[in-house]
This record gives C-alpha cells, sequence and structure tokens, in this order.
C-alpha cells in the first residue's frame, strides 16, 4: 500500500472490493453523473474488472483512509505516453471532504508513482461539483465539446480539463 500522507493511502483495488465498488457506482448518487446512466449488473462489472486488471495501461484504486474504503479511481494511460484520464467517485456516503482528499492522494500517487506527465479528466456539462472539483485541484478547461454525449434522452456538453506534472500543487 502506498501512503500518501498519514491517513492517507491509495492502494490497487482487489476482487474483494468489487461488492463495494459495485454498490458506490451504482447509487443514485453517483450514477446520475456518469456517462453510463444504467444500473450496472454484476456479471458486467466482473467483465469490466478482469479486462480491466489485464490492461498494463489501467490502475485502478482505491482510496482507504485509516483503512476504511472510501473512494475508487481509475487511471487510463494512453498508450506509449505519459498522459492519462482519470475517473473516480467517493462513497456516498463517504465524510465530507473525502473527495478531495481522494483527489489529492489520486494526483499524488499519478504523478509520483505513475510518473504522469499530465492527468486529463472529463465533466458533463451539468456536473457542476465535478467541474468545481478539478478546478479547486488546479485543472485548466482545456475544451468543450458540444453535444458529444447522449444520454438516451438528451445531447449534454461536455467539458475536458487537464493538469500536468509541473502545475501540480500537492499542499493545496
Amino acid at each position: 500500500m502506498t501512503k500518501i500522507n498519514p491517513g492517507k493511502s491509495i492502494r490497487l483495488m482487489r476482487s474483494t472490493d468489487l461488492d463495494l465498488v459495485l454498490a458506490w457506482r451504482n447509487h443514485p448518487d453517483v450514477r446520475r453523473y456518469m456517462f453510463t446512466k444504467h444500473e450496472i449488473t454484476m456479471e458486467e462489472h466482473l467483465r469490466w474488472f478482469e479486462h480491466s486488471a489485464q490492461d498494463k495501461e489501467k490502475y485502478l484504486l482505491i482510496y482507504e483512509p485509516y483503512a476504511n474504503p472510501v473512494g475508487f479511481i481509475q487511471f487510463s494511460k494512453l498508450p506509449g505516453s505519459a498522459v492519462a484520464d482519470w475517473g473516480f467517485y467517493a462513497a456516498p456516503d463517504a465524510a465530507k471532504g473525502s473527495g478531495r482528499q481522494l483527489g489529492l492522494g489520486a494526483l499524488d500517487y499519478a504523478f509520483c508513482h505513475l510518473n504522469l506527465h499530465k492527468v486529463c479528466g472529463q465533466a458533463l456539462a451539468f456536473n457542476e461539483p465535478s467541474i468545481r472539483f478539478h478546478r479547486a485541484l488546479g485543472f485548466h478547461q482545456e475544451g468543450l465539446i458540444r453535444d458529444q454525449h447522449f444520454d438516451s434522452q438528451q445531447y449534454h456538453d461536455v467539458l475536458c480539463f487537464g493538469l500536468l506534472r509541473s502545475e501540480w500543487q500537492p499542499d493545496l
């Protein structure tokens, strides 16, 4: 387990985390901001985990302060580069401030342990919490892709964010 700071830690996701991560992902407060809105089945979740676990460019992580898992993070490196997309969510019942600590720990892991040059993120334009979150962590908005995502009812704009290692300020 990689220690970020006392009381903050990031570790690799294990198969024993599957039920917990699926429950977080399917919770309505998390699912409403996801690109995939349907409730994920355990079979679908298992296929995703097995496929991702074999992908050398993907890192599935659990944010676990004080040995209490409260969030999920995924980094997907672009092949042959030190650039990765990320996704994340905190447990719906996580204590206030857990999301920020998850972000700080995840970015520390990305830049210090995965040796990434850049982390990229996307947020649906109506997902104000994620937009504020990215900005608070120092990300720059790098683009707006209009009407990019269709949720079976309407199209939504997608905001693109990026953070370079040289811009990362772990003491935010």
